[in-house]
C-alpha cells in the first residue's frame, strides 16, 4: 500500500497528525507512507520520524504556479491513498489531492465553507466535530483503514543524538546547570491570515520574565524563528535581568534546547505543540483560537484565556482572522489577559512539577 499524507498547513498542524501516522505504521508495517509538506520546519521535525518512508518538500508559497503544477503532476498515480490532514480547509489542498489521483482521497468534511473550498473532491470523508482535538480528528480518519483504537499515542518527535550533543554544548556555553530552573518562552505565532493578532503583548512577556526571575531566580530562554528575532530581542532588552535569546541554525537545534526547559510558556503556536511533544509542562496563552482543538497533547498543561463572551471565534478556513468588536475593543480576548493571570498559572504548573523554589516569598 502506498499512502501520501498531505501536510501542507503549519508545523504544529503536521505534528498533530503524527499519532495517526504512528498507528497507521504499526498496522501496515510494509506500507510506503510518505508525507508532502511545504515548510522547511515541517520537514525538519518529520525527517527523523521512523514511521515515515519519505518526506517530500515543495515550496508552494514561493514557487511559480506552473512549477508547482508540474510538481504535483509528477506525483500523479503514484499512491493508492491520499490523506489531507486536519485542518486543511482550503480549495488548493483539495485540488492537489485530486490531481495526484489516488483512488482513495481521505479528509474531513468541514462544518463551515466546505463546498466553496471544494471539499467534495475528496471521496472518503468524516464529518468535522467541534468537540474534538485536532489529534482526534486526524485519528478518526483511520476508520477508513479499519482501525478503531481507543488509546491514541502521544505526538511523535525524534531528537537525534547529534542534536542532543549540540544542545549539551550550547547549555554549557550559557552556564546553565542541571540545578537551574529554566523557563522557555515563545512570544510569537504564525503570521499568515492575520494571526499576528493572536500574540500576547511583548511588554507583558517582559513583565512576566522579570517576575519569574525576581521570584524564582529562573533562567529565561526566549525561543522563536528567524522572523521573530527582533521581537525576542526587544523583550529581552527591556527585562531588568537579561534572559537568553536562543539563536540557532535550525528548528531541531532549538527543539533540542527546549528539552532542557522545566516549563514552557507560549502563545498558541507550533512551539507550544513541540513543547507538548517533549512532555514539558506547557502553559498556553489563548485569545481568539479554540483550546479544545489545539491544547497541548498528552502532557501537563494549563490554558490561560479570558471569559469574554465572543471567544473562541476562530474556525478553520482560508478566511483571515478578524475581530468583530468595536474599534477600541479589537482582540479584547488577548489584550485583557493580565501578567498576573499568566504568572499565577505558571506557578501552578511549576508547583505540580515539584521544582518550585520561591526566592522572594
Amino acid at each position: 500500500m502506498r499512502v501520501l499524507i498531505i501536510a501542507l498547513p503549519g508545523i504544529g498542524d503536521a505534528l498533530l497528525s503524527t499519532p495517526a501516522i504512528h498507528t497507521l505504521r504499526e498496522r501496515y508495517q510494509d506500507a510506503q507512507i510518505d508525507v508532502l509538506c511545504m515548510f522547511r520546519g515541517t520537514k525538519e521535525i518529520l525527517v527523523a520520524n521512523k514511521d515515515i518512508s519519505n518526506v517530500i518538500y515543495w515550496d508552494f508559497i514561493n514557487a511559480s504556479w506552473i512549477k508547482s503544477l508540474n510538481f504535483v503532476i509528477s506525483l500523479r498515480k503514484k499512491y493508492d491513498v491520499c490523506i489531507n490532514i486536519y485542518p486543511q480547509n482550503r480549495r488548493e489542498y483539495n485540488i492537489i489531492s485530486y490531481l495526484i489521483g489516488a483512488p482513495k482521497r481521505m479528509g474531513i468534511q468541514y462544518l463551515r465553507r466546505d463546498k466553496r473550498n471544494l471539499g467534495w473532491l475528496l471521496n472518503c470523508r468524516i464529518r468535522e466535530d467541534d468537540s474534538l482535538h485536532c489529534v482526534e480528528e486526524n485519528y478518526n480518519l483511520l476508520e477508513f483503514f479499519g482501525i478503531n483504537n481507543s488509546e491514541i499515542p502521544p505526538l511523535q518527535l525524534t531528537i537525534t543524538q547529534d542534536f542532543e550533543d549540540w544542545s549539551k554544548h550550547w547549555l554549557q556555553e550559557q552556564n546553565i546547570s542541571g540545578a537551574d530552573l529554566v523557563i522557555g518562552i515563545h512570544a510569537g505565532t504564525a503570521i499568515f491570515k492575520n494571526h499576528l493578532k493572536r500574540r500576547w503583548e511583548p511588554e507583558k512577556f517582559t513583565q512576566l520574565g522579570n517576575a519569574l526571575i525576581d521570584k524564582y531566580n529562573a533562567r529565561i530562554l526566549l525561543f522563536g524563528g528567524p522572523e521573530e528575532t527582533e521581537l525576542r530581542e526587544t523583550i529581552n532588552n527591556r527585562m531588568d535581568r537579561k534572559g537568553v535569546v536562543v539563536r540557532t541554525d535550525s528548528l531541531m537545534q532549538s527543539i533540542a534546547i527546549m528539552k532542557r526547559c522545566n516549563i514552557f510558556v507560549s502563545n498558541d503556536s507550533a512551539l507550544m505543540h513541540i513543547a507538548g511533544a517533549l512532555q514539558l509542562p506547557t502553559l498556553g496563552i489563548f485569545g481568539p483560537t479554540n483550546e479544545t482543538y489545539v491544547h497541548p497533547w498528552r502532557t501537563k498543561y494549563k490554558i490561560v484565556h479570558t471569559d469574554i463572551e465572543c471567544r473562541p471565534c476562530f474556525y478553520y478556513s482560508p478566511k483571515p482572522l478578524t475581530c468583530y468588536r468595536s474599534a477600541d475593543e479589537q482582540f479584547k480576548c488577548i489584550h485583557d489577559l493580565s501578567v498576573e493571570m499568566v504568572l499565577n498559572s505558571t506557578k501552578e504548573l511549576l508547583t505540580k512539577k515539584g521544582n518550585l523554589v520561591d526566592k522572594n516569598p
